[in-house]
């Protein structure tokens, strides 16, 4: 058996009075890959950050290479031969791989400040060799595609030194081919007597991957062992505390025929084209197809964020006219985006700010000075936070970036709820969250549904789709390919569509 190389003994961390990790106490085998799983707020987060030096345990200690090993910020983390691929990946769109790879230890010649630049190129053209990454080193970030921008991370772990090495969320925006050609080279990391964290939600990779599975619920450790002694039903049961006996909730809602949002031949060059659907009050109306495919920039013209050149679109029986996300607001639109961090979120604000930002006139009083009434305004704050089971031990203090991404997600749903939309457009609301936190979402949208509100349910993951959609619209190169009703549910022909493949009369105007 191979020897450990870190120990986490007895962690615990607070936050706000909160518990994000209890006693943790977890040993790291030399050159094996640890599969770290658990629901969003379970503690995972936490414990890397703790072993990476972002924050320091309130009680227990870290042991590495037989050494206590107390890193008070990165920088020790990463001297100590420790590095993280972070979910959001670090890098700076606008530089090159190479200042990308070095850009906090830059070679310089001897004795002068200035950077040495053959040595840089050199360097880094070495690390992109061994990673089969075949662009030049000073390529710019932003013309990379993710699962190369993922690589470029891995070089700069690579550059390091690094023994440890933390895969955080590695495959939330990589295609199918990446992912492959990823898990191919954590394997041979491996190989190379590395040894990995890799932390998912997607059970299936954990136990592919995986030489050993440690679980973690509400901060505490569930088990940990071989991957042998694991199964996917016993992971899930482990993560929630329950075994989830169905992966979607039962459907309380029917579609009615009234019409709340219809799109006529809408079109913008290069982006969408002839775009006709209608979506009916009481509907979840799902919206799938491949990378490129037009799903997210058709939801963006939809809501007024990009203009569209010809076409109609008609809210509520009225054709819209002037087109702008303020506009759509008061029309009662909401719209839950992709990337939740950078457009859907001030995260250096409170949950309550974040909830409130919509909502806000809402609760001005009618008088000359517009006063907000703000007990009003927190009381429904809270009512929001309540209903959609958001934890926080203060919902005014506490920022919304302490938060993990399952939470965080429902802030941002909170934020349209208050509103009281009566169409709500919510794109890859299940990206990047566990498999207890999905179920919440989709019950929320059961729920939205339910309560004569209209959802337009954008998502990558067709098995959701299938369990929660009343009707699939299947887009490819910006025109709709095919529109499946629920009886007509069948996973290979919808595929098929996404791929242009599917001849069927089934694209008509429900």
């Amino acid at each position: 058996m191979s020897e450990n190389i870190l120990t986490f003994q007895n962690i615990s961390k607070s936050f706000f009075g909160i518990k994000a990790l209890q006693n943790v106490t977890l040993n790291l085998e030399a050159g094996q890959i640890l599969g770290l799983i658990g629901e969003n707020g379970a503690g995972k987060s936490t414990l890397m950050n703790i072993l990476g030096g972002v924050i320091q345990p309130d009680q227990g200690k870290l042991i590495l290479k037989g050494k206590n090993y107390a890193p008070q910020n990165p920088a020790d983390a990463s001297d100590q031969g420790i590095a993280f691929i972070h979910q959001e990946l670090n890098l700076f769109s606008n530089l090159s791989i190479a200042d990308n790879i070095f850009i906090d230890r830059f070679p310089r010649f001897k004795w002068l400040p200035c950077i040495n630049r053959q040595v840089l190129h050199q360097k880094t053209s070495e690390l992109l060799a061994t990673l089969n990454l075949k662009v030049t080193p000073d390529t710019l970030i932003e013309r990379l595609s993710p699962g190369e921008r993922q690589l470029v991370e891995i070089a700069k772990a690579l550059s390091i030194g690094a023994e440890i090495v933390i895969f955080d969320e590695p495959t939330t925006s990589l295609t199918a081919p990446e992912t492959a050609r990823l898990f191919e080279l954590i394997q041979q990391l491996r190989a190379d007597g590395k040894t990995i964290i890799y932390i998912s939600h997607v059970l299936r990779d954990v136990l592919e991957l995986a030489d050993s599975i440690a679980v973690l619920q509400d901060g505490k450790l569930m088990g940990a062992g071989p991957k042998s002694e694991f199964t996917i039903d016993l992971m899930i049961s482990m993560m929630v505390g329950r075994a989830l006996d169905q992966l979607f909730p039962t459907r309380a809602h029917t579609p009615t025929s009234k019409v709340v949002l219809e799109l006529k031949q809408l079109s913008q060059p290069g982006i969408v084209k002839d775009v006709c659907f209608k979506l009916h009050k009481n509907e979840v109306l799902g919206l799938f197809g491949l990378m490129g495919s037009g799903r997210t920039e058709l939801v963006r013209i939809i809501f007024g964020l990009d203009a569209f050149e010809t076409g109609e679109m008609i809210i509520e029986g009225v054709p819209i006219q002037t087109h702008s996300p303020s506009a759509s607001i008061y029309r009662k639109l909401a719209f839950v985006t992709e990337n939740r961090r950078e457009e859907g979120l001030m995260m250096e604000a409170s949950l309550a700010d974040n909830i409130a930002l919509v909502s806000i006139p809402n609760f001005a009083r009618s008088n000359y000075f517009g006063q907000i009434d703000r007990s009003g305004l927190l009381s429904a704050i809270n009512g929001v936070a309540n209903t959609l089971h958001i934890r926080s031990d203060s919902i005014e203090r506490q920022l919304v970036k302490t938060l993990s991404g399952g939470n965080q997600q429902k802030v941002v749903i909170g934020k349209w709820l208050m509103a009281q939309p009566s169409v709500f457009i919510i794109d890859e609301p299940t990206r990047g969250i566990d498999v207890g936190a999905k179920y919440e979402v989709y019950t929320i949208i059961n729920n939205l549904a339910a309560s004569d509100s209209a959802v337009l349910f954008v998502s990558s993951e067709l098995e959701e789709l299938l369990g929660i959609c009343d009707r699939i619209l299947v887009m490819r190169n910006g025109q709709i390919q095919g529109d499946f009703a629920r009886t007509e549910f069948n996973e290979e022909n919808i595929i098929r569509a996404a791929f242009g493949e599917f001849e069927s009369n089934s694209i008509h105007n429900h």
